[in-house]
């Protein structure tokens, strides 16, 4: 099996050659970068990557875009703040070491360090999702910017961990909630949806209970407590700012 490992950038001069280094097992490089304006491409291009310039198009069309340029069949997905342990690699080695994969496409178990320590409740863990697939047999699905990948037939799950630097900071963290949360309310307002006070006074304080409570985000500490309060509002800001859209209606 050639593999071509394929990266979305944007900005990731301090991620990217990290990133790539873990994957260089693999036989090809393809990243698709949206215009950065630090060292991304160089950094990139000087490690050996075919580096495509793309302003963004949503994380979904991105990937999928991304995917189209592989020279291979068999593609690896990942972010530049991603990178794959020792055990994932083996597993991945051990694969391509096989005449024909038995399926079309494997999940990846990822775990995320945030808050000085790595997150193992809450939701986090073991976050699994298809990131190794025959793209003539599955493609980038979901909507902005809970993208996923599907697949013809059932996945496969591979032994191992892909390691994510989430955040740099908890100010990054807010930055991100701030921003997802209005890609996921103007999705729900392009689809007709309208936000109400029952959902604005429910749902933040359930999301919080059940990252908190019913996936033990608890045992995480005091950053298991910070992830479930910005779980929370995170909720809130995307229906309040739905509210705020229809508001602005003729």
């Amino acid at each position: 099996m050639e593999l071509t490992a394929v990266v979305i950038t944007y900005n990731e001069e301090s991620n990217i050659l990290a990133c790539l280094e873990s994957l260089s097992f693999c036989d090809h490089f393809v990243v698709v970068d949206s215009q950065s304006t630090d060292r991304t491409v160089e950094l990139a291009q000087g490690f050996g990557a075919t580096v495509i310039n793309q302003p963004f198009l949503g994380h979904v069309k991105q990937k999928h875009l991304a995917v189209e340029q592989a020279p291979t069949d068999w593609v690896l997905c990942l972010d530049a703040d991603e990178r794959v342990g020792e055990t994932l690699k083996q597993s991945i080695l051990d694969l391509k070491a096989q005449a024909q994969p038995e399926r079309w496409g494997y999940e990846l178990s990822r775990r995320s360090f945030h808050l000085g320590r790595w997150i193992k409740h809450g939701g986090w863990y073991p976050d699994r999702g298809i990131r190794l697939f025959e793209k003539n047999h599955g493609q980038w699905a979901g909507y902005d910017p809970h993208d996923k990948v599907e697949i013809e037939g059932p996945a496969g799950l591979l032994e191992g961990d892909l390691d994510h630097y989430v955040f740099t900071s908890l100010q990054h963290n807010v930055a991100a909630n701030n921003s997802y949360s209005s890609i996921m309310a103007k999705d729900l307002y392009t689809g007709g949806k309208a936000a109400s006070l029952m959902k604005l006074l429910l749902k933040p304080p359930f999301k919080f209970f059940e990252c908190y409570v019913l996936k033990a985000g608890f045992l995480d500490g005091i950053p298991g407590l910070i992830i479930a309060v910005g779980a929370g509002y995170s909720m809130f800001l995307k229906f309040a700012k739905l509210w705020e859209a229809h508001q602005r209606e003729p």
